[in-house]
């Protein structure tokens, strides 16, 4: 998700290495940059952490250790209450914001990886637009979506890590969590459960939009070339493949009274195509 390591740190990989958070950050400010003028754009973003089942803010600096609390609102779904959100004006200052975060992330040494991360990120970007309405010069046209880019820890077996005490417990985290999220997923394909389990873990509540609802997807499995990790590239492309089958219907997040005015001038224009 950010590209390889660089004894420099993240800012200094080359563009073409960086990895997908970095190249999203460019293509959405890029079309920021190519949209027209009249459409007015609010990009803010946020950067946190679950680590031992506990969520943590990245961007918060000192209060960073301290744990968030979730919580449920009719409009927007579940969310984390005090995290810090960044107002950007372009990538510079988002990468800032990014690589600022990165740096608080927990990492530790296993005897599979050197730099092994110890927990799951999610590097959200909000982002709103408005649009003068051309029937009312004093009202805009609203719109407002997010990109959340998510970083899994791997799976981890203790026989190849050989984690013991704090990596431990930490492993046992993260492999509770991806075990949670692998239930959420077969619940959401089988269509045949009413409970999806978003509940047995922070990381399937925080994903629950990213999953069953208002939303369009993109898992990408890291897989290891080596016959020594035949079993556990196997599970990964299973775990994939089954994601792969969820299906959802997203639509644009916009104004109510704006929504029924789109679905009014379809029901016209379909009206006059018939007439004609």
């Amino acid at each position: 998700m950010m590209g390889p390591s660089h004894p420099d740190g993240p800012e200094a990989v080359p563009d073409h290495d960086k990895g997908v958070i970095p190249k999203s950050l460019r293509h959405i400010f890029a079309f920021i940059g190519e949209a027209d003028k009249e459409t007015k754009f609010l990009v803010r973003c946020s950067y946190l952490e679950i680590y031992n089942e506990q969520v943590l803010d990245l961007l918060s600096g000192k209060k960073g250790d301290i744990p968030l609390q979730l919580k449920e609102d009719p409009q927007k779904g579940t969310y984390v209450k005090d995290l810090t959100t960044v107002i950007t004006k372009g990538v510079a200052d988002t990468e800032r914001a990014l690589f600022f975060g990165l740096k608080n992330r927990k990492t530790g040494a296993t005897a599979m990886n050197a730099e092994s991360s110890r927990s799951h990120s999610i590097f959200t970007v909000y982002i709103e637009t408005a649009v003068d309405d051309p029937t009312n010069p004093k009202k805009q046209k609203i719109k407002a979506g997010k990109l959340n880019l998510v970083d899994l820890a791997g799976s981890e077996r203790q026989s190849k890590t050989q984690a013991v005490g704090v990596r431990l417990d930490e492993a046992k985290n993260i492999n509770l969590s991806l075990s949670a999220l692998g239930n959420v997923i077969k619940a959401l394909v089988d269509g045949a459960h009413h409970h999806i389990p978003y509940r047995d873990s922070k990381l399937t509540r925080l994903l629950q939009d990213s999953l069953g609802g208002n939303t369009k997807t993109v898992m990408m499995a890291a897989l290891s070339p080596a016959d020594y990790n035949y079993d556990e590239t196997l599970s990964t492309l299973r775990y994939a493949d089954r994601a792969k089958s969820i299906k959802n219907k997203p639509r644009i997040n916009e104004d109510p009274k704006d929504a029924l005015l789109r679905e009014y001038e379809s029901e016209i224009q379909q009206l006059r195509d018939m007439l004609a």
